[in-house]
């Protein structure tokens, strides 16, 4: 079992430098792909306050399908360049909306979400899926979530790339 003492009053970059440690020792060993995403989802919805959703979808042909998350049931499928989700994945940018009703073609997944984070994950040149985070909270996330959520895919890359 592991546990992690998660300090949440201090500066964001020091939240996701902690995050980034704890995300290496629990997938660092481990070469099962959906045991690494979904501990990664758990511990991205222990850390980051403001969330309602936290979770992965998994590049399968040429569609973006549900894999691990916290959070209520969600969208299982979603075509390249559809919603956020959609768009990150199909221009392999990262994507920060501060208002997800704003957003060209959003997909309500959840009506309580109001801002969202999607990290495209590539690994070896080859896109494996996506990094999403949802929040109730207009304008929750910034440019350093964005940073942070990055390196934490990074590091998660080549363990779920399968």
């Amino acid at each position: 079992m592991y546990q992690f003492d998660i300090k949440t009053s201090g500066a964001k970059a020091e939240l996701y430098r902690e995050m980034l440690g704890a995300l290496d020792a629990l997938t660092a060993d481990e070469p099962d792909t959906i045991a690494n995403m979904a501990n990664a989802a758990a511990l991205i919805w222990e850390y980051l306050p403001d969330l309602n959703w936290s979770g992965f979808y998994r590049m399968v042909g040429d569609e973006l399908v549900l894999g691990p998350f916290q959070g209520k049931a969600a969208c299982i499928r979603i075509a390249l360049g559809s919603g956020v989700c959609g768009t990150a994945a199909a221009t392999r940018e990262t994507q920060v909306v501060a208002d997800v009703h704003a957003f060209p073609g959003h997909i309500a997944c959840d009506a309580a979400s109001a801002s969202e984070l999607v990290v495209p994950i590539v690994h070896d040149s080859r896109l494996i899926g996506v990094l999403d985070l949802d929040s109730p909270i207009a304008d929750r996330f910034d440019a350093e979530d964005a940073a942070g959520c990055e390196a934490l895919v990074t590091l998660l890359a080549s363990r779920i790339a399968g």
